[in-house]
Protein backbone atom coordinates (compact mmCIF):
# COMPACT_ATOMS: atom_id res chain seq x y z
CA UNK A 1 0.00 0.00 0.00
CA UNK A 2 1.42 3.08 -1.31
CA UNK A 3 2.05 6.03 1.71
CA UNK A 4 0.34 9.54 1.49
CA UNK A 5 4.02 10.88 0.20
CA UNK A 6 4.35 8.24 -2.56
CA UNK A 7 0.53 8.82 -3.36
CA UNK A 8 1.31 12.42 -3.88
CA UNK A 9 4.28 12.22 -6.24
CA UNK A 10 2.04 9.56 -7.73
CA UNK A 11 -0.38 11.99 -8.66
CA UNK A 12 1.58 15.12 -9.17
CA UNK A 13 1.38 15.11 -13.07
CA UNK A 14 -1.98 14.68 -12.48
CA UNK A 15 -2.22 18.56 -10.57
CA UNK A 16 0.30 20.12 -12.29
CA UNK A 17 -1.58 19.35 -15.32
CA UNK A 18 -4.64 20.07 -13.59
CA UNK A 19 -6.30 16.77 -14.91
CA UNK A 20 -9.52 16.69 -12.51
CA UNK A 21 -11.17 13.60 -11.71
CA UNK A 22 -12.23 13.83 -8.77
CA UNK A 23 -15.17 16.50 -6.91
CA UNK A 24 -15.97 17.20 -3.39
CA UNK A 25 -19.53 18.48 -2.63
CA UNK A 26 -20.22 20.17 0.97
CA UNK A 27 -23.48 19.43 2.17
CA UNK A 28 -22.87 18.71 5.82
CA UNK A 29 -24.53 22.61 6.71
CA UNK A 30 -27.51 22.42 9.64
CA UNK A 31 -29.52 24.74 7.22
CA UNK A 32 -27.95 23.03 3.71
CA UNK A 33 -28.79 18.98 4.56
CA UNK A 34 -32.19 18.75 3.08
CA UNK A 35 -31.61 21.37 0.18
CA UNK A 36 -29.63 18.86 -2.46
CA UNK A 37 -32.50 16.71 -1.89
CA UNK A 38 -35.44 18.89 -3.09
CA UNK A 39 -36.91 17.67 -6.58
CA UNK A 40 -36.89 20.17 -9.28
CA UNK A 41 -37.62 20.34 -13.32
CA UNK A 42 -34.52 20.21 -15.47
CA UNK A 43 -33.99 21.66 -18.56
CA UNK A 44 -34.94 18.55 -20.15
CA UNK A 45 -38.40 18.20 -18.56
CA UNK A 46 -37.79 15.60 -16.46
CA UNK A 47 -37.82 15.95 -12.52
CA UNK A 48 -34.36 15.53 -10.48
CA UNK A 49 -33.68 16.12 -7.23
CA UNK A 50 -31.37 19.09 -6.91
CA UNK A 51 -28.16 16.53 -6.13
CA UNK A 52 -28.53 14.15 -9.45
CA UNK A 53 -28.31 18.30 -11.45
CA UNK A 54 -24.98 19.33 -9.48
CA UNK A 55 -23.97 15.88 -10.10
CA UNK A 56 -24.34 16.61 -13.94
CA UNK A 57 -22.58 19.75 -13.93
CA UNK A 58 -19.51 17.72 -12.44
CA UNK A 59 -19.38 15.19 -15.00
CA UNK A 60 -19.82 17.22 -17.58
CA UNK A 61 -16.68 19.07 -16.61
CA UNK A 62 -15.29 15.42 -16.52
CA UNK A 63 -15.32 13.80 -13.04
CA UNK A 64 -15.57 10.93 -12.46
CA UNK A 65 -16.16 10.04 -8.88
CA UNK A 66 -17.92 12.51 -5.88
CA UNK A 67 -17.00 12.68 -2.25
CA UNK A 68 -20.16 14.47 -0.57
CA UNK A 69 -19.54 15.46 3.03
CA UNK A 70 -22.68 14.82 4.89
CA UNK A 71 -23.94 14.31 8.64
CA UNK A 72 -24.08 11.15 9.86
CA UNK A 73 -26.92 8.91 8.71
CA UNK A 74 -27.68 11.64 5.30
CA UNK A 75 -25.76 8.65 3.12
CA UNK A 76 -29.07 6.73 2.19
CA UNK A 77 -30.89 9.69 0.84
CA UNK A 78 -28.35 11.19 -0.70
CA UNK A 79 -27.47 8.05 -2.69
CA UNK A 80 -30.76 7.75 -3.70
CA UNK A 81 -31.04 11.26 -4.45
CA UNK A 82 -27.97 11.18 -7.02
CA UNK A 83 -29.74 8.40 -8.85
CA UNK A 84 -27.86 7.26 -12.00
CA UNK A 85 -24.27 8.66 -10.54
CA UNK A 86 -24.90 7.05 -7.02
CA UNK A 87 -22.22 4.11 -8.14
CA UNK A 88 -19.58 7.36 -8.64
CA UNK A 89 -20.42 8.82 -4.87
CA UNK A 90 -18.58 8.23 -1.69
CA UNK A 91 -19.87 9.69 1.55
CA UNK A 92 -17.66 11.07 4.56
CA UNK A 93 -19.76 12.07 8.07
CA UNK A 94 -18.63 15.78 9.43
CA UNK A 95 -19.72 14.57 13.07
CA UNK A 96 -19.62 17.94 14.37
CA UNK A 97 -20.40 21.53 12.70
CA UNK A 98 -16.90 22.93 12.87
CA UNK A 99 -17.50 24.93 9.50
CA UNK A 100 -16.77 25.45 5.74
CA UNK A 101 -13.62 24.87 6.02
CA UNK A 102 -13.13 21.67 8.18
CA UNK A 103 -16.12 19.84 6.11
CA UNK A 104 -14.17 20.50 2.67
CA UNK A 105 -10.79 19.36 4.61
CA UNK A 106 -12.56 15.75 5.27
CA UNK A 107 -12.31 14.86 1.31
CA UNK A 108 -8.53 14.89 1.72
CA UNK A 109 -8.24 11.56 1.90
CA UNK A 110 -10.56 11.06 -1.01
CA UNK A 111 -8.40 13.78 -2.91
CA UNK A 112 -5.27 11.85 -2.39
CA UNK A 113 -2.98 14.46 -3.62
CA UNK A 114 -5.08 14.61 -6.81
CA UNK A 115 -6.56 18.43 -7.62
CA UNK A 116 -9.93 18.42 -7.19
CA UNK A 117 -13.47 20.40 -8.68
CA UNK A 118 -15.43 21.64 -5.37
CA UNK A 119 -19.10 22.15 -5.54
CA UNK A 120 -21.33 23.39 -3.17
CA UNK A 121 -24.76 21.74 -2.28
CA UNK A 122 -27.11 24.73 -2.16
CA UNK A 123 -26.41 26.08 -5.93
CA UNK A 124 -27.36 25.61 -9.41
CA UNK A 125 -25.79 26.94 -12.61
CA UNK A 126 -27.22 28.00 -15.55
CA UNK A 127 -24.55 29.29 -18.35
CA UNK A 128 -24.83 31.64 -21.30
CA UNK A 129 -23.45 29.58 -23.71
CA UNK A 130 -22.89 25.72 -25.10
CA UNK A 131 -20.38 25.53 -22.41
CA UNK A 132 -21.59 24.55 -18.43
CA UNK A 133 -20.59 26.86 -15.93
CA UNK A 134 -18.58 24.00 -14.13
CA UNK A 135 -17.03 23.30 -17.34
CA UNK A 136 -15.30 26.50 -17.60
CA UNK A 137 -13.76 26.57 -14.81
CA UNK A 138 -12.09 23.30 -14.69
CA UNK A 139 -10.76 24.33 -18.49
CA UNK A 140 -9.48 27.66 -17.38
CA UNK A 141 -7.68 25.43 -14.18
CA UNK A 142 -6.11 23.38 -16.62
CA UNK A 143 -4.71 26.03 -18.81
CA UNK A 144 -3.49 28.10 -15.99
CA UNK A 145 -2.34 24.89 -13.99
CA UNK A 146 -3.72 26.69 -10.71
CA UNK A 147 -6.46 27.23 -8.60
CA UNK A 148 -9.40 28.77 -10.21
CA UNK A 149 -12.47 29.69 -8.37
CA UNK A 150 -15.54 31.15 -10.03
CA UNK A 151 -16.87 34.56 -8.87
CA UNK A 152 -19.69 36.64 -10.08
CA UNK A 153 -19.82 40.31 -10.07
CA UNK A 154 -22.98 41.09 -7.26
CA UNK A 155 -24.65 43.99 -6.15
CA UNK A 156 -23.19 45.04 -2.29
CA UNK A 157 -26.61 44.34 -0.83
CA UNK A 158 -25.91 40.77 -1.46
CA UNK A 159 -22.53 40.67 0.33
CA UNK A 160 -23.74 38.92 3.84
CA UNK A 161 -24.49 35.68 1.78
CA UNK A 162 -21.28 35.18 -0.28
CA UNK A 163 -17.25 35.44 0.60
CA UNK A 164 -15.66 38.03 -1.67
CA UNK A 165 -12.48 38.33 -3.40
CA UNK A 166 -10.40 41.54 -3.76
CA UNK A 167 -7.22 41.26 -6.76
CA UNK A 168 -6.69 42.61 -9.78
CA UNK A 169 -7.65 41.86 -13.98
CA UNK A 170 -4.89 39.49 -15.60
CA UNK A 171 -3.31 41.23 -18.17
CA UNK A 172 -5.55 41.31 -21.89
CA UNK A 173 -8.13 39.43 -19.66
CA UNK A 174 -11.63 40.85 -19.06
CA UNK A 175 -12.77 37.90 -17.01
CA UNK A 176 -9.98 36.76 -15.30
CA UNK A 177 -8.41 38.04 -11.84
CA UNK A 178 -5.26 37.45 -9.91
CA UNK A 179 -6.98 37.00 -6.00
CA UNK A 180 -5.23 39.08 -3.46
CA UNK A 181 -7.45 38.69 -1.02
CA UNK A 182 -10.99 36.82 0.15
CA UNK A 183 -13.25 37.56 2.82
CA UNK A 184 -16.62 35.75 3.91
CA UNK A 185 -19.84 37.54 3.91
CA UNK A 186 -18.30 41.45 4.48
CA UNK A 187 -20.04 44.35 5.56
CA UNK A 188 -19.97 46.77 2.32
CA UNK A 189 -17.91 49.14 4.25
CA UNK A 190 -15.34 46.55 4.61
CA UNK A 191 -15.04 45.31 1.25
CA UNK A 192 -14.85 48.93 -0.06
CA UNK A 193 -11.64 49.11 2.13
CA UNK A 194 -10.14 45.29 1.71
CA UNK A 195 -12.18 44.07 -1.63
CA UNK A 196 -10.60 46.56 -4.38
CA UNK A 197 -11.13 45.68 -8.06
CA UNK A 198 -10.17 48.18 -10.32
CA UNK A 199 -12.62 48.01 -13.23
CA UNK A 200 -15.37 46.74 -11.46
CA UNK A 201 -18.48 49.01 -11.46
CA UNK A 202 -19.34 51.00 -8.17
CA UNK A 203 -21.30 48.94 -5.13
CA UNK A 204 -20.35 45.89 -7.15
CA UNK A 205 -17.94 42.91 -6.10
CA UNK A 206 -16.96 39.39 -7.21
CA UNK A 207 -18.53 37.15 -5.13
CA UNK A 208 -17.79 33.19 -5.08
CA UNK A 209 -20.12 31.49 -7.47
CA UNK A 210 -19.99 28.07 -6.07
CA UNK A 211 -17.16 25.99 -8.28
CA UNK A 212 -13.67 26.03 -7.45
CA UNK A 213 -10.72 23.96 -8.87
CA UNK A 214 -8.61 23.28 -6.16
CA UNK A 215 -4.74 21.93 -6.07
CA UNK A 216 -3.63 20.10 -3.02
CA UNK A 217 -2.35 23.11 -1.57
CA UNK A 218 -5.33 24.33 -0.71
CA UNK A 219 -6.26 21.03 0.96
CA UNK A 220 -2.52 20.97 2.79
CA UNK A 221 -3.54 24.61 4.31
CA UNK A 222 -7.03 23.44 5.56
CA UNK A 223 -5.16 20.79 7.81
CA UNK A 224 -2.30 22.34 8.78
CA UNK A 225 -4.68 24.96 10.89
CA UNK A 226 -4.21 24.39 14.32
CA UNK A 227 -7.81 24.62 14.73
CA UNK A 228 -10.48 24.60 12.78
CA UNK A 229 -10.90 27.09 9.99
CA UNK A 230 -13.40 28.66 7.22
CA UNK A 231 -12.37 28.58 4.38
CA UNK A 232 -12.16 31.99 3.23
CA UNK A 233 -9.28 32.83 5.59
CA UNK A 234 -7.87 29.71 3.60
CA UNK A 235 -8.19 31.07 0.46
CA UNK A 236 -6.49 34.04 1.54
CA UNK A 237 -3.13 32.49 2.85
CA UNK A 238 -3.44 30.65 -0.74
CA UNK A 239 -3.44 33.54 -2.66
CA UNK A 240 -0.45 35.13 -0.33
CA UNK A 241 1.30 31.49 -1.14
CA UNK A 242 1.14 31.09 -4.81
CA UNK A 243 -1.05 31.96 -7.89
CA UNK A 244 -4.85 31.89 -7.50
CA UNK A 245 -6.96 33.16 -9.90
CA UNK A 246 -10.88 34.32 -10.06
CA UNK A 247 -12.86 33.74 -13.13
CA UNK A 248 -16.22 35.23 -13.87
CA UNK A 249 -17.98 33.06 -15.23
CA UNK A 250 -20.25 33.34 -18.40
CA UNK A 251 -23.62 31.74 -16.87
CA UNK A 252 -25.31 32.75 -13.47
CA UNK A 253 -25.62 31.10 -9.96
CA UNK A 254 -29.01 30.34 -8.16
CA UNK A 255 -28.72 30.07 -4.19
CA UNK A 256 -31.34 27.77 -3.45
CA UNK A 257 -30.79 28.54 0.07
CA UNK A 258 -32.44 31.65 -0.01
CA UNK A 259 -35.95 32.99 0.40
CA UNK A 260 -37.68 32.32 -3.01
CA UNK A 261 -34.31 30.24 -4.42
CA UNK A 262 -36.13 27.33 -4.98
CA UNK A 263 -38.66 28.98 -7.23
CA UNK A 264 -36.03 30.99 -8.67
CA UNK A 265 -33.91 28.34 -9.81
CA UNK A 266 -37.12 26.33 -11.31
CA UNK A 267 -37.53 29.33 -13.17
CA UNK A 268 -34.36 29.31 -14.20
CA UNK A 269 -33.61 26.07 -15.46
CA UNK A 270 -37.70 25.92 -16.58
CA UNK A 271 -37.15 28.82 -18.66
CA UNK A 272 -33.81 27.20 -19.80
CA UNK A 273 -34.84 24.00 -21.36
CA UNK A 274 -37.62 22.06 -23.42
CA UNK A 275 -40.69 23.54 -21.60
CA UNK A 276 -40.04 27.16 -21.94
CA UNK A 277 -43.03 27.95 -24.48
CA UNK A 278 -45.48 26.49 -21.82
CA UNK A 279 -43.70 27.52 -19.35
CA UNK A 280 -44.19 31.51 -20.60
CA UNK A 281 -47.38 31.14 -21.10
CA UNK A 282 -48.34 29.88 -18.17
CA UNK A 283 -46.62 32.87 -16.62
CA UNK A 284 -48.04 35.29 -19.33
CA UNK A 285 -51.50 34.10 -17.97
CA UNK A 286 -50.91 34.52 -14.23
CA UNK A 287 -49.87 37.78 -14.34
CA UNK A 288 -52.98 38.86 -16.80
CA UNK A 289 -55.13 36.91 -13.77
CA UNK A 290 -53.03 39.15 -10.96
CA UNK A 291 -53.71 42.17 -13.07
CA UNK A 292 -57.08 41.89 -13.69
CA UNK A 293 -57.35 41.22 -10.25
CA UNK A 294 -55.95 44.33 -9.22
CA UNK A 295 -57.99 46.52 -10.58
Amino acid sequence: MQSWDENCVAHRKDWLGMNVKKGIITAAGPSQRTLPLQTLVDRDGVEKKALRIILEEAVSAGVEDVCIVVMPGDQDAYREAAGEYAGHVHFVEQVSPLGYGHALSLGRDFARGQAVLHLVSDHLYISRGATRCTQQVVEQARAEGCSVSAVQATRESMLPFYGAIGGRRVTGRTDLYEVENVLEKPTPSTAEQELIVPGLRAGHYLCMFGIHVFTPALMDLLIESPEPVQLSPALARHARQGRYLAMEVQGTRYNIGIRYGLLNAQLALALDGADRESVLAQLVELLAFRGRNAI
